[in-house]
């Protein structure tokens, strides 16, 4: 059904809502003459000023200024932002546990009393004992933008590695602890982005991944990171390099430890793909060089454990919904390798090795199912889950007889089990308790038709009795990149949404990893037009089917996500209300030049391809905004963001600015000492979800709920 076909269906069977006028005065955004030779394409970027850093450039930082003080004049005002500010306080002050990791017999584990800026880390020494606090981040800063990152511990549970992260940015300092005393050494570790600890099973040192010191920390691109090794109670500077590659800048590492401390295992990876090249480094023998095991970039192989020389790995090699295969370092021949794990018909979505255990999470149709096989590959037992969810965790020493794991949908809150691994009888560790009723509402799954014919599944979270009048406030939310799959999980900003009256859709799209890899490259590169044929056709089922209209959808996501919006937008304006592009990649031509980007050639390709550049400038949201009518539309970013540089938001949405030919507002909202959204303050997540809420409630027509 073509899309002017389909509104003029809505206009005959819905009472079709039209927004009220009002004007909104926005701050001048200079245009400049820029003009790009891409293969002999010219290509305006007239707001590329905006790309110079905020804490560098004081006309970008003033037109940040004027741009929030439109905005938030305007979101102050919006009769339903007090009402979400305190429902969402309401929600949110529940306690909650992430789940228990042991080692050196001990558990640790991090909780939030409810509206805590940061969880604190606690350590038991029984896991019946009193808890006691090991590290609160909310003691590191006054506004709470100090948060622990990562955290590792030593095999003997007396030392900590820990790395914090100060107001968003990926860039990380670790620190370590002595766990008896909860005193801070005088070990610090500079320079590092994506990396652990991985401690030696001496409890003498770890092994982590850095990069040469940046000259600016907020644009230039990560290259050349480096593995080192550091030893306890010695400098950085005496830290000894393990592994570089100069020949190749663009490779990462992720290191671990062999189960026996033997080997060290190097995954090299180039970007946001999980194809990767696989090293090992015996240990045992002094300045032994890293053997390469794998030696390509053409499938998964991720390390799950060892015996002896026979290594465990996961892989998507003859298999795009992944099995596990072990190999012989004494026969490291692909045809000698052995398959303990099949490819099932249902991607294998996570794996642990635990007591000589393999605990798998299997995704069957975007839901968890959990199966448990001997290292023979022999199915011993499935886990019991306590309904229709997502399972996470089982993670656990070799040794170990007990393991843990969290259970959650979108109207049950993370639930903490312990597992016996022996019996396979299991009981609740921690349960939370919110402040809302789940009984009253209802959770779908529909299955719909893309533009191509492929099935696409959605769910549906809404209130019990929910009437298909096209009278429904609706928001749809995607993301369809880099192989991440959008499963059931508890969301307080989800929930306060439907318990206002709204409906929620989430759409598990293309680029995705709902059904392995072939699901995820279908949604890459030339083919990340498919990511946005879903999410229209998802728009357009809802409509159909009569559960919203066009004034009544709203349209949100973040990071890719809000690459998605943006194009969307430019492709189907007339199809929604309210949009809410949240840290979107928006210049699709540029945005390998700046920090992480270019991790995202993996999945998006690059302008400096002619071929992929035609389909990148075919949709890029910056590059295509037309003198048309645009809904409503919020561009949510963060000043300090050093992983999608705000640069991004602040051109798009000048662009928008200046093309919008309607009368629905389109403006900026810019978070200040904040990043992408890891780490950042219960209380800053709080007014920004409040503030969204209220614009959408206000645009969408958002009849609350009594």
């Amino acid at each position: 059904m073509k899309l002017n076909v389909l509104l003029s269906a809505v206009f005959l069977m819905c009472g079709v809502i039209v927004a009220l006028a009002e004007s909104v005065d926005y701050p001048e955004s200079k245009i400049m003459n820029q003009v790009d030779n891409y293969h002999g394409t010219e290509v305006a970027d007239p707001y590329r000023w905006l790309e110079d850093d905020v804490r560098e450039s004081a006309v970008v930082k003033q037109w940040v200024e004027k741009q929030n003080e439109v905005t938030f004049d305007y979101l102050e005002k919006l009769p339903m932002r007090e009402a979400f500010q305190k429902k969402l306080e309401q929600l949110w002050n529940f306690e909650r546990y992430s789940i228990p990791y042991k080692i050196g017999g001990r558990y640790f584990y991090r909780r939030n009393d409810g509206l805590q800026n940061q969880s604190v880390l606690y350590v038991l020494d029984e896991l019946d004992g009193e808890p006691r606090v090991l590290l609160d981040p909310n003691q590191l800063s006054e506004d709470g933008t100090t948060a622990l990152a990562r955290y590792t511990i030593s095999d003997d549970g007396k030392l900590m590695a820990y790395a914090l992260s100060e107001s968003g940015s990926d860039w990380n300092k670790w620190y370590v602890m002595d766990i008896d005393t909860g005193e801070k050494r005088s070990d610090e570790i500079q320079f590092t982005k994506f990396t652990s600890a991985t401690w030696t099973k001496d409890n003498q040192g770890f092994f982590y991944s850095r990069f040469p010191e940046p000259k600016d920390d907020f644009q230039d691109l990560n290259k050349n990171q480096k593995v080192y090794y550091h030893r306890i109670g010695t400098p950085q500077a005496e830290d000894k390099l393990i592994y570089e590659r100069p020949d190749e800048p663009d490779w990462g590492f992720a290191n671990s430890i062999s189960d026996d401390g033997r080997y060290l295992i190097l995954s090299a990876w180039k970007g946001t793909d999980p194809k990767a090249r696989i090293f090992y480094k015996d240990l045992t023998v002094d300045n032994s060089a890293p053997v390469a095991l794998i030696d390509h970039f053409e499938n998964e192989y991720g390390f799950l454990g060892n015996d002896g020389e026979l290594f465990y790995f996961v892989t998507d090699k003859d298999a795009p919904r992944r099995r596990v295969i072990a190999i012989d370092l004494n026969k490291p021949e692909p045809e000698n390798w052995r398959e303990i794990i099949p490819e099932a018909e249902a991607k294998l979505d996570d794996v642990s090795l635990v007591n000589n255990l393999f605990v798998i999470n299997y995704l069957e149709d975007v839901k968890s199912r959990v199966r448990i096989f001997n290292v023979a590959g022999k199915h011993v037992r499935d886990v019991e889950l306590a309904g229709i969810g997502t399972a996470s965790g089982f993670n656990g020493e070799r040794t170990d007889t007990e393991t843990f794991y969290a259970f959650q949908s979108f109207i049950q809150p993370p639930t903490i089990y312990r597992y016996n691994l022996i019996t396979g009888e299991q009981e609740i560790f921690r349960k939370p308790e919110v402040d809302f009723s789940p009984e009253d509402l209802e959770v779908q799954q529909v299955f719909y038709e893309s533009k191509d014919g492929t099935p696409i599944p959605m769910f549906l979270i809404s209130k019990k009795g929910l009437q298909q009048n096209c009278e429904n406030a609706t928001i749809l939310y995607g993301y369809g990149g880099f192989g991440i799959s959008l499963t059931p999980g508890f969301s307080v900003g989800w929930l306060s949404w439907v318990e206002m009256g709204g409906v929620v859709a989430i759409a598990n799209l293309r680029g995705g990893g709902e059904y392995g890899e072939e699901w995820h490259q279908a949604g890459t590169k030339l083919n990340k037009q498919n990511v946005f044929d879903d999410f229209i056709s998802a728009g357009k089922w809802l409509i159909e089917n009569n559960y919203t209209q066009p004034a009544k959808l709203g349209i949100t996501g973040r990071s890719n996500g809000g690459l998605l919006i943006g194009a969307v937008l430019n492709q189907a304006p007339e199809l929604f209300g309210a949009a809410v592009p949240g840290v979107g990649v928006m210049d699709m031509l540029r945005f390998h030049q700046f920090t992480a980007g270019r991790y995202w050639v993996d999945d998006y390709g690059s302008a400096e391809n002619p071929e992929e550049f035609d389909a990148l400038y075919a949709y890029s949201p910056y590059h295509n905004i037309k003198e048309v009518e645009y809904p409503a539309t919020l561009v949510i970013t963060a000043d300090t963001d050093d992983r999608v540089v705000p640069g991004h938001s602040f051109k798009y949405i000048a662009r928008l600015q200046e093309q919008q030919q309607g009368e629905a507002p389109v403006m900026i909202r810019i978070e200040t000492s904040a990043g992408h959204g890891a780490g950042t303050p219960i209380s800053k997540v709080i007014e920004e979800k409040a503030d969204t809420w209220a614009f959408f409630a206000k645009h969408l027509g958002l009849k609350q709920s009594p």
